[in-house]
């Protein structure tokens, strides 16, 4: 969440930036943060001046009763139990004071990054790099779900039999391919220097607000009630929650760290032909990894990350663009967000298969996630994290790419990791 002196130091630059984003009622929502700082504040100064006030009593009393001034001490015992019921009324304004604020803070976007343009929809979206050769496999090319089927690597029906619809079932070589692209992912972020790591794929309440999931998409995750837990939409939480509270050495960053996970989005709301086969699910398989910058490293730190999905999509021999978010199409927490979509020629369409994001103390301030720096003062970090990759839709790029009338063949690079080449 944004700090409160951050936004009143430049509220103009946040109305702005929130704008960008579309964000309703931005103007009243700020006034109403720094009225409620205001009040806090106030509150703070009157408990704090009763507190003292009601030490300093304590200890006169103290020195009356031992030089035998009993009734004076008496009518200041009256007194510091008049000054108890305020400080007790005053506390209980003060926590109500917090809370609001705080629910304040939780309702209110990262402001994007400079180069993000306003926008209100992915319409708006910049495309700036593009890569690859789209392959002509002309007119007897079949979509990812139709191939899934004819060569009985992938069971939908069988998932929705199971669980319900968006749970496929993958079976013998889509099985094996699944599990290729997983390995290959992390054999490729850990030669990059991120450290690998097996995390929950529950997590708690102070998790996901942490780093932003809560409340803002909580209609998106599953919630096991009886526990209070969260099924993760993403890595991202728990793997960025290993440093909740943390103060780590300026000397320790940055922090890198991969992780592979199932991930469970509910994703409400979503049907029609756009969501058919592997191109929206409930439960899916991703390689994520996360970031813990110093400040003046982190933008630096994220164009390095979009090098290294590159690379990989290179590697893949798959046609990719990227696109930098416009700020209606920014997530709730991110500062800049490129996006990295493959083309998926059986569909004659763009499928988004990673993005790569920089919260800059967004994430870090819910966490209380700090350094010392050179001054001995803590300081937030920035966080960051990326996909790479996601692989519903890496899956069916590959399917329906490198479709020949002969069967499937299998990229290069994830031949050793599968043990074929073709799927037939």
């Amino acid at each position: 969440m944004l700090q409160v002196q951050f936004i009143r130091d430049n509220k103009q630059t946040v109305l702005d930036g929130l704008a960008k984003r579309n964000f309703a009622n931005a103007e009243t929502i700020i006034d109403e943060v720094l009225d409620s700082d205001e009040t806090r504040r106030a509150t703070q100064v009157s408990l704090d001046n009763i507190l003292a006030e009601s030490n300093k009593i304590s200890k006169e009393i103290g020195g009356l009763f031992k030089s035998g001034e009993i009734q004076k001490a008496n009518l200041l015992k009256e007194k510091t139990g008049q000054l108890k019921e305020q400080s007790k009324q005053l506390t209980e304004e003060l926590n109500s004071a917090t809370i609001k604020l705080q629910d304040l803070l939780y309702q209110i976007p990262n402001i994007p990054h400079a180069s993000v343009k306003a926008g209100s929809s992915e319409e708006d979206n910049e495309k700036i790099f593009s890569e690859g050769t789209i392959p002509d496999l002309g007119e007897k090319a079949l979509p990812h779900w139709e191939l899934a089927k004819k060569y009985d690597i992938i069971d939908f029906e069988l998932g929705t039999k199971i669980a319900g619809a968006g749970f496929p079932v993958y079976k013998g070589k889509g099985a094996r391919l699944q599990r290729a692209l997983i390995n290959y992912f992390l054999d490729k972020n850990t030669k990059a220097g991120y450290s690998e790591v097996q995390v929950p794929h529950l997590v708690n309440e102070a998790s996901g607000i942490g780093t932003g999931q809560l409340p803002d998409k909580e209609g998106q995750m599953y919630h096991i009630t009886g526990d209070d837990l969260y099924l993760i939409p993403t890595a991202e939480v728990p793997i960025t929650n290993m440093f909740r509270g943390n103060l780590v050495k300026e000397s320790d960053l940055p922090i890198t760290v991969t992780g592979y996970t199932p991930c469970f989005r509910r994703e409400a709301g979503s049907y029609g032909a756009h969501v058919r086969g592997l191109n929206r699910l409930h439960q899916f398989d991703k390689v994520e990894i996360v970031r813990v910058e110093h400040p003046d490293n982190s933008y630096q730190a994220l164009n390095g990350m979009v090098e290294h999905i590159k690379d990989i999509l290179r590697e893949l021999k798959l046609p990719y663009r990227i696109l930098r978010l416009c700020g209606g199409d920014t997530g709730f927490t991110s500062a800049l967000t490129f996006d990295f979509e493959l083309y998926s020629t059986a569909q004659e369409r763009w499928l988004e298969i990673s993005s790569a994001s920089n919260f800059e103390t967004f994430q870090a301030n819910r966490l209380k996630l700090r350094f010392k720096n050179s001054d001995g003062k803590s300081q937030l970090v920035h966080t960051l994290n990326g996909s790479s990759l996601a692989l519903p839709r890496v899956l069916a790029g590959i399917l329906e790419n490198y479709q020949t009338e002969d069967g499937i063949k299998i990229p290069e690079v994830l031949v050793p990791y599968c043990g074929f080449d073709m799927i037939y």
